[in-house]
């Protein structure tokens, strides 16, 4: 691969496609399923969890280069629209890089795109809030 090759690819081609990002999105979902520290971010998610998935991935694909499932789905994502029905504070934001941090982890994502993704992820995250504290 020749270093102008490598500065075009997306996130989307450094998580590993399609399959990886799901696997990561799933990783996400499991752990806030399973360990109690993000039980407040659980209880802001629908039972079964299936459709928060989907769309969680649809959106990261977009978002991380690859293709724009959700936009093809439902239009432009006004993530901060979609987000003010609940009360997101500095916790709750917290609880959701904590867990997507851990999911980047486990799914063994390098350490420079983890990094990178974090940072990301922060700014995204903490334009949802939307409560003080």
């Amino acid at each position: 691969m020749t270093s102008e090759e490598s500065q075009t690819q997306t996130a989307f081609d450094l998580i590993g496609g399609d399959a990886k990002l799901r696997e990561l999105v799933d990783r996400f979902y499991d752990l806030m399923e399973l360990e109690p520290e993000f039980a407040e971010l659980r209880a802001m998610h629908p039972t079964p969890t299936d459709s928060s998935r989907d769309k969680l991935y649809w959106f990261l694909s977009g978002w991380t280069g690859g293709p724009s499932l959700y936009i093809e789905r439902f239009g432009h994502p006004r993530l901060r629209a979609r987000h003010l029905p609940f009360a997101i504070g500095i916790a709750e934001r917290d609880q959701w890089l904590r867990c997507m941090e851990m999911a980047m982890e486990e799914v063994e994502l390098p350490a420079p795109l983890r990094d990178a993704l974090k940072g990301a992820f922060f700014q995204t995250a903490d334009w949802m809030r939307n409560k003080q504290g």
